[in-house]
């Protein structure tokens, strides 16, 4: 007996099953994906830093070399 894994699609809750003949997993379709790609893209979610600043971002105050 095997039994069928089955996930929630993230974005409306809907039962996936994974398996390679589920295009869209772990989304239900390609609208729940696609509204989650767009989500990312407006920045309405992201991976918080520890301290809120942009990797490679230039300090403000620019630094003194002593001569």
């Amino acid at each position: 007996m095997t039994s069928e894994t089955r996930v929630s699609c993230p974005n409306c809750g809907a039962s996936v099953t994974w398996s390679p003949e589920a295009q869209w997993r772990p989304f239900c379709s390609e609208r729940c994906r696609l509204l989650d790609l767009g989500a990312w893209f407006t920045e309405e979610r992201g991976i918080p830093g520890d301290d809120g600043e942009v990797v490679g971002e230039q300090p403000s105050e620019p630094a003194v070399v002593p001569d």
